[in-house]
């Protein structure tokens, strides 16, 4: 008998006094967790309480480090149709930044014609062949994969990273992970488990998710204004087809870097609020 896989770790986050019967999944960013969305989403279902928004731990990401490889973007997708076969709502959207918006598209393919939002933050569906070189997730995990195993302490985890030109606002972040183990500090995260992640993230084309609607999903992708992620071409690509297809939409935050939550909140939470039916 095989052993039961185990689910992504998870959080809900509904309004007080709401009873939503539907549910949104929130997907974070490489080395991120679901925790980085929760000032967010207690945002959200302030002005959407009949959603319920759960955010989620992606395999080998925040408390998620049991489920087995491959690690790729189609097995974090299978994961997700696990976990909402055991939610105590209906899974009806899914919510994905950079990463986790390519995950939310994989996601999607895989629930074609039963979800009513599928929303990609700052990321773009196209392969991505030099990312491993290019791409600065790719340079921060190699950073990472540099350092001893063990350091003295949480400061030193930090001197390292902003050594290497890490902003200090971007080395608090990533040293989340880090966690004291007896006399030692270690950083949490299954380095080579991301770079499959990343890898597969950089390989996969996944625009015939977005070209070919499902008669029922409303797709939308919000970009950063100041964010390099979805190129010019691909911005140009997914304005011709919104221009074309009813239940595609493309929304530009001029202000926003590549962390559009977080940079605009509030540009943001009017466009999900809207879409989402206030």
């Amino acid at each position: 008998m095989h052993e039961p896989v185990t689910l992504p770790h998870h959080a809900i986050v509904t309004a007080p006094g709401a009873s939503p019967s539907r549910c949104m999944l929130v997907l974070h960013g490489i080395f991120g967790s679901g925790g980085n969305f929760r000032t967010f989403t207690r945002a959200l279902v302030t002005a959407c309480p009949d959603w319920a928004f759960v955010l989620v731990d992606l395999r080998a990401h925040g408390l998620s480090t049991s489920l087995p490889p491959p690690h790729t973007l189609g097995a974090a997708a299978d994961d997700l149709v696990r976990l909402g076969a055991a939610l105590p709502f209906d899974v009806r959207g899914v919510i994905g930044h950079s990463f986790g918006g390519k995950v939310a598209l994989a996601y999607a393919d895989r629930r074609r014609g039963e979800l009513d939002q599928l929303w990609v933050l700052d990321s773009t569906p196209s392969a991505r062949p030099s990312g491993m070189d290019r791409v600065g997730a790719a340079k921060i995990l190699a950073m990472l994969e540099s350092f001893p195993a063990e350091l003295p302490s949480r400061e030193r985890f930090l001197e390292l990273v902003t050594s290497h030109g890490v902003s200090r606002a971007e080395a608090d972040w990533l040293a989340m992970n880090v966690r004291r183990e007896g006399d030692a500090f270690r950083f949490r995260l299954d380095l080579a488990a991301i770079r499959d992640l990343l890898a597969d993230y950089f390989a996969q084309d996944l625009w015939p998710v977005v070209e070919r609607p499902d008669g029922r999903r409303r797709t939308g992708f919000v970009i950063g204004g100041r964010s390099d992620t979805v190129s010019a071409d691909d911005r140009a690509r997914l304005a011709s087809l919104a221009a074309k297809d009813p239940t595609l939409s493309v929304h530009v935050l001029p202000n926003a870097g590549h962390w559009v939550h977080v940079d605009d909140p509030e540009g943001l939470l009017r466009i999900l609020g809207a879409a989402l039916g206030g």
